[in-house]
């Protein structure tokens, strides 16, 4: 019988063929319809290929945020942030991209304006869905130009511009002494490496640099880092070097330089190093080990950590980079690598609700009663609330942690009583200590940050601190002979915020008091900021600059200085970076699309972040 009605053929023989090619033409329809189906319709193909392994917030957002992940605009070319022509061909046919230059510049380069993470996206990240190929791809739509906008006032422009200057001076001691190595012994003109980096010469500079390059607009320093990256930096080391160290500078300094330009050269070896520091969480926690042999895999930590405790600031700052590493690879592993760090922090119990500084990584017990908001527990609370941030301000796990945190804080808030400065003191239980690190003096900044979205009671609470926090720090600048402050300072009989402890008055290029100069910058606009900043500058040029680079020094209050003939890595990447941008306009690396790790690194604001389950 025929499928359908046939007009009348010369024999019966006749019939039955055409009524063959009839049925044939028809089978090969449907399944081509069928193969469609599954092949181009998402929905379909979706349902299909769900994977029951993977839990669904985090699956969900693999899949929803690396479809339409890529980074925020960069800014106008006369703002800074300008890329190298060749680096962006690569995207170009893929992306299609409009393009900025500098008017009446001698020197434009096309840029490509990048997708934009702040579109919407559905809000059903707890629905199941799966990883599939196209999941790794970055969304084709695109974000409006970015605005044209008049450089900044002639006196901020000359002291950016004077900023620039000092990288690039300290950008060619490096290249030229020590390319390739770790860091640069500027007045010994040769290279320079510390325990955190293993044995081996990793280019930490050249990574920890990248994205200040490119920022700043420094197109040839950028190439010459980028090919270097490309070509030889690799992780082929038997040596056991800090997963903290690693994750911040070379996971986040990848992680910034591609979320700047899209080159995947900076995504794969971001994702290849991720790999490699998965071992460090083998542990009966999940609690990560301090270190990791990138060769083979072995954990460890450190001898010297409270009887091989694992520390708070390090398994509680990596959420930042491993979130992003698993929005851009597809891969979920490495957020619920952090997320069950979270989770056993979030779990364990907190004495007045303080967390201390050391952890055990095998039974979740904390090992001394030590708390610091400077050396050891510092960037943990900075990442509760950037994680926050980073999530689109929807992690609300993240964000309770952060203010449970800062109530449990309050009564280590003190005024001194002679000059009135407020300061965050130590506590190691039973007593309190009346000292302040220079590393503690990032919280300023944070609890700045905080303030946005704050409960009712801890607003005005969050803004008192970080102004009379960021104050005191500036204090400890300006009370010493060199205008630099001290590695600690106190509030005791010597005076408030000094360095009366004679081997803690070095200063090592550090950046956390002109990090929080910026964000009190960009958060008050209160002009003080910028001429601290500047302040700050000017000391580190007269005291820290020598022939070949900058070096810390041994002693702010002795001047003429002795020098440490170090330029570590992070002064590139974070003191030069954050004063670039405080002379610079707010939307150059604007705070609503991105988030600052704690080297620096600035990472995209994402979308579709899972809350934990």
């Amino acid at each position: 019988m025929a499928i359908l009605p046939l007009h009348k053929g010369p024999s019966r023989n006749g019939r039955q063929l055409r009524e063959k090619i009839i049925l044939f033409v028809i089978l090969v329809t449907f399944a081509v319809i069928c193969f469609g189906a599954f092949f181009f319709v998402p929905d379909f193909r979706d349902k299909l290929s769900t994977n029951p392994s993977i839990p669904n917030p985090v699956q969900a957002f693999v899949n929803q945020h690396v479809q339409q992940l890529a980074a925020p605009s960069p800014v106008n070319q006369d703002k800074g942030l300008v890329a190298r022509e060749d680096d962006v061909k690569n995207v170009a046919e893929r992306e299609a991209p409009s393009v900025a230059a500098i008017p009446g510049s001698q020197n434009v380069i096309k840029q490509p304006v990048v997708p934009d993470p702040g579109q919407p996206v559905k809000d059903d990240m707890h629905a199941p869905a799966a990883v599939t190929a196209d999941v790794k791809k970055a969304a084709e739509t695109e974000a409006p130009p970015s605005p044209t906008l008049a450089p900044p006032d002639p006196k901020t422009a000359e002291r950016r511009d004077f900023i620039v200057k000092m990288a690039k001076h300290a950008w060619n001691g490096y290249e030229t002494f020590a390319w390739g190595q770790n860091e640069l012994k500027p007045i010994s003109r040769v290279g320079h490496s510390a325990s955190i980096f293993g044995a081996s010469a990793m280019g930490a500079t050249i990574v920890d640099s990248l994205d200040t390059l490119y920022i700043m607009g420094l197109k040839d320093e950028f190439k010459k880092a980028r090919d270097w990256v490309a070509t030889s930096l690799n992780f082929n080391t038997g040596a056991h070097v800090s997963v903290f160290e690693i994750t911040i500078r070379f996971v986040g300094g990848l992680l910034s330089a591609y979320a700047l330009t899209k080159d995947e050269v900076f995504k794969n070896k971001a994702i290849d190093l991720g790999k490699k520091l998965l071992p460090a969480f083998n542990t009966p926690s999940g609690l990560s080990y301090a270190q990791v042999n990138l060769g083979n895999g072995a954990g460890q930590n450190w001898n010297w950590a409270s009887g091989g405790c694992s520390i708070l600031a390090e398994v509680g700052t990596m959420h930042l980079e491993f979130a992003y590493l698993t929005a851009i690879s597809g891969d979920p592993v490495f957020f619920q690598k952090v997320q069950k760090m979270r989770d056993v922090l979030q779990q364990v119990d907190h004495p007045n609700g303080l967390y201390y500084n050391f952890i055990s990584p095998h039974s979740k017990a904390w090992c001394q009663r030590h708390v610091s908001m400077g050396a050891l527990g510092d960037s943990f609370y900075e990442y509760l609330i950037k994680s926050y941030i980073q999530s689109n301000k929807t992690d609300m796990r993240a964000r309770k942690m952060y203010d449970d945190a800062m109530k449990a804080l309050e009564p280590l808030v003190i005024t001194s009583t002679g000059d009135h400065l407020m300061f965050i003191a130590e506590k190691r239980e039973p007593s309190v200590q009346n000292k302040m690190d220079h590393l503690a003096c990032f919280c300023a900044g944070m609890m700045a940050l905080g303030a946005d979205d704050a409960p009712a009671d801890l607003k005005p609470k969050y803004l008192e601190w970080s102004k009379g926090i960021v104050n005191t720090c500036h204090e400890s600048y300006d009370r010493t002979a060199s205008k630099i402050g001290p590695e600690s300072f106190y509030f005791d009989g010597g005076g408030d915020a000094k360095g009366t402890v004679s081997r803690q008055r070095y200063y090592i290029l550090r950046p956390e008091v002109i990090e929080s100069y910026f964000y009190m910058w960009r958060l008050t606009k209160d002009p003080k900021y910028r001429e601290w900043g500047w302040e700050a500058a000017q000391a580190i040029e007269k005291h820290c600059r020598v022939e070949h680079g900058y070096t810390g020094i041994r002693d702010v209050d002795s001047v003429p200085v002795q020098h440490d003939d170090v330029q570590q890595s992070f002064f590139i990447a974070e003191t030069l970076k954050y004063l670039f941008l405080l002379f610079s306009d707010d939307d150059v690396v604007p705070l609503d699309k991105w988030v600052f790790n704690t080297e620096a690194h600035p990472l995209p604001v994402l979308k579709g972040m899972p809350a934990p389950s």
